[in-house]
C-alpha cells in the first residue's frame, strides 16, 4: 500500500513515517501543499494523509483540487485544530475522514486501515431504491439519469443506509458498519455525513429519501424518497 503523506511538521512526519513503514507501507513525504498536490496529480496513491495547515497552498485547497480533478483517492485531514466548523470545512471539500492532533499512533493507524477497506470493499451487484442506485463494484452512485459525486466515506455511509432501505438504524449501527470497531471519536459524525448526503442525493432532486427518526437514527426509505 502506498501511502502520501502532505506534513510540515518534520517531527510528525518523521515519527509517521517510520511507523507506517515498519508496518509495510510505502511512504512519499511532501512539506508543502503545492508539492503534495504535485505528487498526488502524477502519482498513485491508496490513500492520502492531509495536514491542513501548510505553506503554500492549505489542506483544504489540496483537497478541492483533487476532487474538482476527479481523484477520489481516500483523504484522511491531519489538523491541530479542532471543532465542529473546521471539521465541516474537511468534510465539505471533499475530505473522507479528520484526525485532531495530538493523535496516538495506534489510532491513526486504525483510521487508515479502516478507510483502506472500505474503499477495497466490492459487492456483487448494485443496490437500488427506487431511481436512487448505488453500485460497489465501481463506487458510482445515480439519482435517476444523474451520477452523484461522493466520497469515499459518503459512498460507504449511502451504501449502508440503501443496503437497510426501509429500517431503522441507530448512529451506533452506522459507525460500527462504516467506520471502525477501535473508532473513539464522536458519534455525532454520523450526523455531519448524513447532511452531505441529503445535499447531494436528496435536496438537488426534490427527494427527503434520508430521514431522521428521532431518538432512535435514521431511515432510507425502500422506495428512494
Amino acid at each position: 500500500m502506498k501511502v502520501l503523506l502532505v506534513e510540515d511538521d518534520v517531527k510528525i512526519s518523521a515519527a509517521v513515517s517510520r511507523g507506517l513503514r515498519a508496518e509495510g507501507f510505502t511512504v512519499d513525504i511532501a512539506m508543502r501543499g503545492d508539492d503534495g498536490l504535485w505528487m498526488a496529480t502524477e502519482g498513485s496513491y491508496d490513500i492520502i494523509l492531509l495536514d491542513i495547515l501548510l505553506p503554500g497552498r492549505n489542506g483544504y485547497q489540496v483537497c478541492a483540487t483533487l476532487r474538482e480533478a476527479g481523484d477520489w483517492t481516500p483523504i484522511l485531514m491531519l489538523t491541530a485544530k479542532d471543532g465542529e466548523l473546521d471539521e465541516a470545512e474537511g468534510l465539505d471539500t471533499g475530505a473522507d475522514d479528520y484526525l485532531t492532533k495530538p493523535f496516538s499512533y495506534p489510532v491513526l493507524l486504525a483510521r487508515i486501515r479502516a478507510l483502506l477497506r472500505r474503499a477495497e470493499k466490492r459487492d456483487p451487484a448494485p443496490v437500488v431504491a427506487g431511481d436512487l442506485r448505488v453500485d460497489s463494484v465501481e463506487r458510482r452512485c445515480f439519482r435517476g439519469g444523474f451520477e452523484v459525486q461522493l466520497t469515499t466515506r459518503e459512498f460507504d455511509v449511502l451504501h449502508f443506509l440503501i443496503r437497510h432501505a426501509g429500517e431503522v438504524v441507530s448512529k451506533l449501527e452506522v459507525l460500527d458498519g462504516v467506520w471502525d470497531y477501535a473508532f473513539a471519536g464522536d458519534p455525532n459524525i454520523v450526523e455531519v455525513y448524513v447532511g452531505r448526503l441529503r445535499k447531494k442525493v436528496d435536496h438537488p432532486f426534490g427527494k427527503n429519501a434520508i430521514e431522521t427518526v428521532r431518538g432512535a437514527g435514521y431511515r432510507l426509505a425502500g422506495d428512494g424518497g
